[in-house]
């Protein structure tokens, strides 16, 4: 059959850089180039393609037409055209560069980036003189967290990026927003595979480098070494004729830490850091999740403009009006200008870690786009997932599919604490998918497992699991009954791994946590030299002395230790079991209220098959 002849129009070909949507339709472009679908279609046929106008095109379909016609185009992901528009109606205000000379100082942002267990934390902890190591599994920060400390009468802002590979996404969104990178060594450990990740992120942001050779107070450390190695790649120390500061500490010892921070005031010195604190602000989302009691809570960082209470905000798919603004130090203050991280309340919903954050004009704007962003997100996902969702298949079934020579697909219900999390593990999760598995997320959010999320993997046939977040007894319950798998962890390395083993059928004898009690906080007892003595009611099974403990509110894992003491009116008792009541003293923990729940559980070793 003769196909016809296709002749390019005289339609002027639309000037400048056309946006065009990734597996748009030739009804879509046609009219976004002064074309028809037909002249598509007809083109693409015309070069062996056989499509319809109603059919999705490639890539390299969209742009051979293009070029037929001489028009310049840029494909974007689905949605991306309209947050163009979406940022036109906010009216994002810009800095003029032409004055940049007469704008204030303000303070630097500094990363601390390096591989996991090298001291970041512990030197943000000796910086802050606070311990924020404490309550994180395993001693690896999972989250971001923004403080700003003071030096010689200047502040500085600090963020703290987690350092396993799953935080990647993370780490590389607060290169983004920083302005200096301070990379952590160990002098005993030497350049370790996430250290050349964190130096690949600084350098595409286009940051200073400040290396800080830690522990070298150990015996086995060995600063050459390192030296040697981070010349290896290109950072070269100013002691060897580089431009790479480097700085000796021990976090530990709190050596050279001084030392450190006046290094970094003198490179922010010489980035000459400025920004205009007037009109509306933007700036970038570093973490956000849940809090039971004040709702959505942001920690973001402000870049422009001063944040103030009563500003209508659009942050991602959230908006709302700021009720409150918290600095680090836990202090509600009235404002925050450029350079200064503040959790925020008051938005309507959970925004994803790395959104920009902008204030709108007003509250109208500010509801319509982030109900136009939401909608558009909700409906890539499910376009995303749904083609993977049809036909799934629990944790336990993987195996005998894949045996079967059947393409798998893994349904799975996600639950986190934080929203940084979840994006973490979503991204983890989605590389560990090979030919015969696929992963379909029925669910992804953030807060404690609810009986709606067990219906609905009950409904999807899908595997729940729980980060840092655990599900009460009515839940578990509800779970049995609805033969739903709940599978929680604290630490992402063993979620990974048990995904990861199931999928490949490889699946060893693991521990299992049985709960072996719960009790309900019913009073607070303030006892002098002693402190907050939680005044309970045994609701399930059996309370025992010095047993392992976690505390939840409302199903969110606050803190896990041990039971410091047990009584039973005024005599220490062993154990105590359902239906009579109690006073227990938890070891390093006061922050009781009413309400709360207290597990007790013992770790089993049970075959796995």
């Amino acid at each position: 059959m003769d196909l016809p002849s296709y002749t390019p129009r005289d339609a002027a070909v639309p000037e400048g850089v056309v946006l065009i949507e990734r597996g748009s339709t030739p009804q879509a472009v046609g009219p976004r180039l002064n074309r028809t679908a037909a002249d598509v279609v007809r083109f693409l046929l015309q070069n062996g393609e056989m499509v319809t106008a109603t059919q999705s095109l490639s890539d390299d379909m969209i742009e051979l037409f293009a070029d037929e016609i001489g028009a310049e185009i840029e494909l974007v992901d689905p949605g991306q055209e309209q947050e163009v528009e979406l940022q036109r109606v906010l009216e994002i205000p810009e800095d003029d560069e032409g004055d940049r000379d007469d704008l204030p100082f303000r303070p630097p942002v500094v990363t601390v980036m390096g591989h996991v267990d090298h001291g970041k934390t512990k030197l943000l902890d000796r910086i802050r003189n606070a311990n924020v190591q404490a309550g994180e599994a395993g001693g690896i920060t999972q989250h971001i967290g923004a403080y700003q400390a003071v030096k010689n009468g200047k502040p500085i802002t600090f963020i703290d990026t987690p350092g396993h590979e799953a935080f990647t996404a993370m780490r590389a969104r607060g290169a983004e927003a920083t302005d200096i990178v301070i990379l952590v060594v160990a002098a005993d450990d030497g350049v370790m595979p996430q250290t050349l990740e964190a130096i690949q992120h600084a350098r595409a942001a286009e940051v200073p480098i400040v290396v800080a050779v830690n522990k070298i107070d150990r015996e086995n450390a060995d600063v050459n070494r390192v030296l040697q190695q981070l010349a290896e790649h290109g950072l070269v120390p100013e002691s060897w004729g580089g431009d790479t500061i480097v700085c000796e500490i021990s976090a530990l010892q709190e050596i050279g830490i001084d030392e450190l921070l006046d290094n970094v005031l003198v490179v922010a010195e010489l980035e000459d850091l400025r920004a205009n604190p007037e009109g509306r602000s933007t700036g970038v989302v570093l973490e956000a999740h849940l809090d039971v009691g004040r709702g959505p809570v942001a920690t973001i960082l402000v870049q422009r403009g001063t944040l103030r209470v009563g500003d209508p905000i659009v942050a991602g798919p959230a908006w709302g009006r700021v009720r409150a603004l918290i600095d680090d130090h836990g202090n509600q203050v009235k404002e925050a200008g450029p350079s200064t991280p503040v959790e925020v309340l008051g938005l309507d919903d959970v925004p994803n870690a790395g959104d920009m954050f902008v204030i709108a004009p007003d509250e109208k704007k500010a509801r319509a786009v982030a109900e136009t962003r939401e909608r558009i997100h909700r409906d890539a996902s499910r376009a995303r997932d749904a083609s993977v969702m049809s036909g799934g298949a629990r944790l336990e079934d993987i195996f005998e599919q894949i045996q079967k020579g059947e393409q798998a697909s893994l349904n799975l219900v996600v639950k986190a604490d934080v929203q940084g999390s979840l994006e973490a593990l979503t991204e983890s999760l989605r590389k560990l998918e090979r030919p015969e598995v696929k992963i379909g997320f029925v669910l992804r959010g953030v807060g404690g497992i609810t009986e709606s999320d067990i219906q609905l993997a009950a409904t999807a046939g899908a595997t729940l699991i729980g980060f840092n977040v655990r599900p009460g007894r009515n839940v578990r319950e509800l779970a049995q009954d609805e033969g739903v798998e709940i599978r929680t962890y604290e630490v992402i390395y063993k979620l990974l791994e048990d995904i990861e083993a199931a999928m490949v059928g490889m699946l060893a004898p693991e521990f299992e946590e049985v709960v072996t009690g719960e009790a309900e906080v019913r009073e607070i007892f303030r006892v002098p030299r002693v402190g907050a003595i939680a005044g309970c009611y045994v609701t399930n099974g059996q309370i025992t002395r010095n047993s392992k403990v976690r505390f939840l509110r409302e199903g969110t894992i606050i803190w896990k230790g041990e039971i410091q003491s047990l009584r039973r009116f005024k005599d220490d008792v062993r154990e105590v079991a359902s239906g009579f009541e109690c006073g227990i003293g938890l070891s390093d923990f006061q922050d009781l209220k009413q309400g709360d729940v207290i597990e007790t559980y013992d770790l089993r070793e049970i075959p796995r098959s």
